[in-house]
């Protein structure tokens, strides 16, 4: 059984790390126009990189939750059968142990050299004229990917979601395409689509099963009547 999952910003919420809506959290404070799209970044980018500095401050500070452990549980249990891709710029999957990961909006810990596109570690506070460790030019930004650019890795992602048995979103709005689009390609693949998510996304209706809580009571419960069927 090929299993994709999508996870959202829902997933990282109980971690500390907000979601685009959270009343007084980080992104309520910014336009983000001024500080997730490149024109945004063309105009001020030392804005933008102090955003991003404080976003990666607070992705430090946070820990792995039990939703994150239990689909890395998943994955370790089903070698070679279970894919994330995330819309999340924070790196909380692979640090509670999951290795098929696709970040499709970027890693908010990596830089990125808008002239050569050489990537690396990002430090945790990055400036518009810090060099590139390869080119040495000053044209570092966050290796993230924001509104109005492509997202990466979408070929690998549409050939995984035609594969897939099961495709699961957890904690996605339905707000932000293409990955909104992800549960209706993969019904439409065959898959069998379940949302687990706080409330219904914009896209429920895309799904055939939906499961409704916090992230870390529901995903660990999910992932446990998933390995118990894939024992009988």
């Amino acid at each position: 059984m090929r299993i994709v999952i999508l996870t959202g910003a829902g997933i990282s919420a109980e971690s500390g790390l907000g979601t685009f809506r959270d009343k007084g959290g980080l992104w309520s404070q910014y336009d983000l126009e001024d500080v997730a799209t490149p024109e945004g970044f063309a105009r001020n980018p030392d804005l933008v990189q102090r955003f991003y500095n404080a976003r990666r401050a607070n992705c430090a500070a946070a820990v792995p939750n039990a939703a994150h452990h239990a689909l890395a549980r998943l994955e370790a249990a089903l070698p070679g059968q279970v894919v994330i891709v995330t819309q999340n710029v924070d790196d909380l999957h692979v640090r509670a142990g999951s290795k098929a990961v696709i970040q499709m909006h970027g890693a908010l810990m990596r830089a990125l050299c808008a002239d050569c596109g050489h990537r690396w570690p990002a430090p945790a506070t990055m400036t518009t004229a810090d060099p590139c460790p390869h080119c040495a030019r000053p044209a570092t930004r966050p290796d993230v990917v924001w509104f109005g650019e492509m997202p990466y890795q979408m070929e690998d992602i549409a050939a995984d979601i035609e594969r897939a048995d099961l495709f699961a979103a957890i904690g996605t709005s339905g707000q932000v395409w293409p990955a909104a689009g992800f549960a209706e390609a993969a019904r439409e693949a065959g898959a069998r689509c379940l949302e687990l998510n706080l409330e219904p996304s914009d896209v429920s209706r895309s799904f055939h099963e939906h499961q409704y809580g916090p992230a870390t009571q529901i995903v660990p419960a999910w992932v446990d009547r998933v390995l118990a069927r894939t024992r009988t």
